[in-house]
């Protein structure tokens, strides 16, 4: 099985791939191919935790969902919180005996970055734009939405493009109580009618219909550039909340962040004949022709630029 996970600022998403059985044998050379999610997990982020902390998380969902951690042979995580990465690289070794494939430098991700500084994009970013072409073609946008909102455009010939990073729904709405004092904090969900007849029905309609409007907005201009048949994918935690009332978004996809990290994962582990999954030991020297993010960068250095979420 694949364990793959995905480390935002304010959420942790998890997601356990197994073999599909209908699948044609591979050699020995070959990729190992994971195709069928048997299992995922939302919790939160807590950069105070402890390598125990985190291992006896993920063994105790393990637990509930009757998956054994020694069943894992690979493990490839996203991260655009770095002081994470070494508790979790840890983590992996300790309790899944497994060294992780993390998204950085050097990482072979098939997709060429036409940012003016690869090194600004966020891991996530990349891996949402190589599932999405890989899943639905290109042109698209994939507007993933988490504690930012960002808008990642992929051309017709699989490059990524840039896009757009906006604050996200729930930080909006938090400035907002901390700056008022007698509005009251409230569900963030799609209310009966636009009219509010109190506060608290005023306040869902101008968060709900206030971001759709904002998401639309950006989308129209997008699609301006892009092209008339570009496909818009939402993802994220309130992708489907947003994404089932857009013009523009046709797509709802909630685990395509897991899918991307899965066909990372099998196209470095391609790149290296011999490969035994259990000795991850050799990712970064897997390198495209023009990698996500350029090997002189550093992940230390990544703090400063990586796109919140």
């Amino acid at each position: 099985m694949l364990l793959v996970l995905d480390v935002g600022n304010t959420n942790t998403v998890l997601g356990v791939f197994a073999r599909d059985e209908n699948a044609s044998s591979h050699g020995a050379a070959s990729a190992p191919r994971y195709e069928r999610l048997v299992a995922n997990w939302r919790v939160a982020t807590r950069q105070g935790s402890t390598v125990d902390e985190y291992g006896v998380l993920f063994r105790n969902l393990f637990s509930m969902a009757s998956l054994e951690a020694s069943e894992i042979q690979g493990i490839v995580i996203s991260s655009v919180v770095p002081p994470l990465d070494p508790v979790l690289r840890q983590v992996c070794e300790r309790y899944f005996n497994s060294r992780p494939l993390l998204i950085e430098p050097g990482v072979k991700t098939g997709m060429p970055v036409q940012y003016d500084n690869p090194a600004e994009v966020g891991a996530d970013r990349i891996v949402n734009g190589v599932a999405a072409f890989e899943k639905y073609g290109g042109p698209c946008v994939v507007v993933d939405f988490g504690t930012a909102t960002t808008f990642d455009c992929v051309s017709a010939k699989g490059e990524y493009l840039g896009g757009v990073i906006c604050p996200g729904i729930g930080i909006s709405a938090d400035a907002l109580f901390q700056r008022t004092a007698r509005l009251p904090r409230v569900e963030i969900r799609k209310p009966a009618r636009v009219i509010g007849t109190n506060t608290v029905g005023s306040l869902q309609s101008g968060f709900y219909y206030g971001y759709l409007g904002l998401v639309d907005g950006i989308l129209e201009l997008l699609l301006a550039e892009l092209g008339k048949e570009t496909q818009v994918i939402a993802t994220g935690g309130l992708g489907t909340m947003i994404g089932t009332s857009s013009k523009y978004i046709k797509n709802v996809d909630d685990f395509l962040t897991l899918e991307g990290l899965r066909i990372i994962w099998e196209r470095n582990v391609a790149a290296r004949p011999g490969f035994a999954p259990k000795a991850a030991t050799g990712f970064a020297s897997a390198t495209s022709s023009k990698p996500a993010v350029p090997a002189k960068s550093s992940p230390a250095g990544r703090s400063s630029t990586r796109s919140p979420r």
